[in-house]
Parts: structure tokens; C-alpha cells; sequence
């Protein structure tokens, strides 16, 4: 295979692999359980700093006892922190969620918007919250972009910016919209097996043949000199690892 050269032939190159890798559509990508929009959105508030495993652990008990906007919209507080308070933060996320549900009935008639702007309106949903409704719920482009999205975007080179807004933006320009969900939610599940964010796991992944970041050197950190008088000498050089090019091992797929 000739090695893709410009962050669009890298970006389709990475897109064909994952769906290879991680089959599926958006929906049977993602981690958190649920059936409708409104549960989608109540599972992806509560998992900020949460595992999906322990937000889906707690949905079905907030499911069962509020399972409209109009029934969250008129909780009492202490019995909604009493359902979530395992997933931690547990009284601003309290907050989020009724707010978020008494504008869902004040403003949009109970059924949760597809639309960017009337989301990111919505009280705890900000733009990547929304773009994972958008995506996995209701199937329009969205392209959430979280650490791992925007961790292996700069390792593969199809973005140099850290900041989630332009990231998306760079992405946008680069993946087709209706494989932009599905795209985001693979990248997560590679970055969570394979490309991890301390020791990526370069000899194991199937896209290492063409990744910018593979080819660096690893820079172990360097020796403090020995004090002169007590053996020893001068301070070794630091060892360098070259990047490993074997065939790659197929991650075992699930959010």
C-alpha cells in the first residue's frame, strides 16, 4: 500500500480500517444504554467525569422513575441525587438534568431538538454532549469530539489543534457527514484499547503502518549524572525505542 502523505488520505485510510476493526453504525457503537433521545441525553450528562460501566449501572432505575422530560422537569432534587449520586458530582449534575428537562418542556414541547444551537441551550449540554445526540440518537452529522478523539487526531496528523471546537472543525472538513458519529465513537474505542494516551500501543495497532506519531522515536528520560569521586562517569546518552512495524493485532470491539 502506498502510505497516505496528506491528512485527507489519512483520514479516509483511518476511517476504512475502524469500520473494518469496530463494525457498526453509530448507535450500536455507543457505550450508554438507552432507547430514546431523552435517555441518550440523560446518560451522556451523567457521564462526564463516569465510566459509561457505572452510568449504565444507574440509568435504569432513573429511567424507570423519570421517563419523560415532564417527569424530570418536576422531580424533587434529593430523590434525583439519591438515584445518580454513583456517578459522581451528583448535585450539579442533579441541576443539569431537571433544568435540561424543564426546558425540553418549556421551550420544545417535550421532545428532545435535533438542532446544535437549540441543544447546546439546553442546561449541562454543551457541544459535544450535543453532538453525540445529534449522531447517535437522531443519525445527522455530529462529531463529538472528546480526549481521545482529539488525542489520536493530532497523533494521526489530521489535526495540530487542541482546542475540541477546532479540532471538530478540521475533522468536519476531512470526514464525509453521515460518517462522522460513527467515525468519532470508533476513534474512542481504538483510543481506549489501543492508543492509549501514556504508552500507545504502537506494536498492536492496525494503523500504525502510516501514522505520523509511529514513526517517532521514544525518548526515555534522562539519567542525572553520577557526583564526581563515587565511581561515576560521564551521563549516558538516553535510549531512544525506534517504532515497532509488526502486523497489527485486532482490538476486541463493545459505548
Amino acid at each position: 500500500m502506498v502510505k497516505p502523505r496528506s491528512p485527507k488520505g489519512r483520514a479516509r485510510e483511518v476511517t476504512a480500517r475502524l469500520a473494518a476493526e469496530y463494525p457498526g453504525t453509530a448507535k450500536d457503537l455507543c457505550a450508554l444504554d438507552h432507547e430514546t433521545p431523552f435517555q441518550l441525553l440523560v446518560a451522556t450528562i451523567l457521564s462526564a467525569q463516569c465510566t459509561d460501566e457505572r452510568v449504565n449501572m444507574v440509568t435504569p432505575a432513573v429511567f424507570a422513575r423519570f421517563p419523560t422530560p415532564a417527569s424530570l422537569a418536576e422531580a424533587d432534587p434529593r430523590q434525583v441525587e439519591e438515584l445518580i449520586r454513583p456517578t459522581g458530582f451528583f448535585r450539579n449534575k442533579t441541576r443539569s438534568l431537571i433544568g435540561m428537562a424543564r426546558a425540553t418542556e418549556d421551550r420544545f414541547g417535550g421532545e428532545v431538538p435535533s438542532a446544535i444551537d437549540d441543544l447546546t441551550s439546553l442546561p449541562g449540554v454543551g457541544r459535544k454532549t450535543a453532538n453525540v445526540i445529534r449522531g447517535v440518537a437522531f443519525g445527522l452529522p455530529g462529531l463529538p469530539v472528546d480526549t481521545h478523539v482529539g488525542r489520536l487526531s493530532r497523533r494521526l496528523g489530521l489535526t495540530g489543534a487542541t482546542d475540541p471546537v477546532k479540532a471538530e472543525l478540521d475533522l468536519n472538513a476531512l470526514v464525509p457527514p453521515a460518517q462522522r458519529a460513527a467515525f468519532s465513537l470508533r476513534l474512542i474505542l481504538h483510543g481506549r484499547r489501543v492508543c492509549v494516551a501514556r504508552r500507545p500501543r504502537c506494536e498492536a495497532c492496525l494503523l500504525a503502518d502510516f501514522c505520523p506519531s509511529a514513526e517517532l522515536p521514544e525518548r526515555a528520560p534522562a539519567k542525572a549524572a553520577a557526583p564526581a569521586g563515587r565511581g561515576g562517569g560521564a551521563q549516558r546518552p538516553s535510549t531512544t525505542r525506534a517504532s515497532r512495524r509488526v502486523a497489527p493485532a485486532r482490538a476486541r470491539s463493545t459505548a
